[in-house]
């Protein structure tokens, strides 16, 4: 690899989410980032790209080898052009601000920064649960929309300002910051979408086929947007304990 070559990996880096330069040598080039924990480790063997992740989470590489299949083996993702090497590291730095525990980490970090403006004697007060909510809520949205690629979970619609961050298990039933701020505990949906998941008329079964409550028996909701066969674009199997929850409220419904 000459030094255009990495001159190039290292903008590349730097465009999509991995805007640190840790070591680059002719090896290969080690990316990083402040916003999450993960690096990259890319190499350039006969004009392919080689993408290695290090990461201490699980979800990471499963995640990335639902979105890019056909590139991975063994440990690592080989792509052959510096776009598909830019689509890679976009995504990875996207899931890498969602998945846990970035999400928690920095909604940690943004509370107690917000708590450091306001005046002393606050804690345990309205006010701070009201600030804790408020951040809380505002990661779980910006976790979503990079899970989900700025796009409807169900419908693809991909217009931030109709889009929601709805919680399988209700904010107030979490006995975490941990599970309030998980990125498995909902789905990011279009409004009309959110507001029927929010109040337990619509659920996801485990293959993320829309479920209907029994309050919806043998209404017409086409006006809705609800139409036969709609399901989630992916599942991932840490969803179901969330979805298992949220499904036998909607059969109660």
């Amino acid at each position: 690899m000459n030094p255009l070559q990495r001159t190039l990996i290292e903008k590349t880096g730097n465009d999509n989410g991995f805007e640190h330069v840790m070591a680059s040598e002719a090896s290969g080039v080690i990316l990083a980032s402040a916003r999450h924990a993960n690096r990259a480790l890319v190499g350039l063997d006969s004009g392919v790209y080689h993408v290695r992740f290090e990461t201490g989470s699980q979800s990471l590489l499963p995640e990335l080898q639902r979105s890019f299949p056909a590139t991975q083996v063994a440990d690592t993702f080989r792509v052959a052009t510096e776009a598909g090497l830019a689509a890679l590291l976009r995504r990875a730095a996207s899931l890498s601000r969602a998945l846990p525990s970035q999400a928690a980490t920095d909604y940690q970090k943004a509370v107690a920064a917000e708590l450091a403006e306001l005046p002393a004697g606050i804690v345990g007060t309205e006010v701070e649960r009201l600030v804790r909510q408020r951040v809380g809520q505002n990661k779980f949205r910006d976790a979503m929309l990079d899970y989900w690629g700025g796009a409807c979970a169900v419908t693809g619609v991909a217009i931030p300002e109709v889009l929601r961050a709805s919680h399988a298990k209700p904010w107030a039933e979490c006995a975490s910051d941990a599970e309030r701020l998980d990125v498995f505990n909902g789905f990011l949906l279009s409004a009309n979408l959110d507001a029927l998941f929010d109040r337990f008329l619509i659920s996801f079964d485990e293959q993320g086929v829309l479920l209907l409550s029994p309050a919806l028996t043998g209404l017409d909701l086409r006006p809705l947007g609800i139409s036969p066969g709609m399901k989630l674009r992916w599942v991932n199997d840490l969803h179901e304990p969330y979805l298992s929850l949220h499904r036998k409220k909607s059969q109660q419904h």
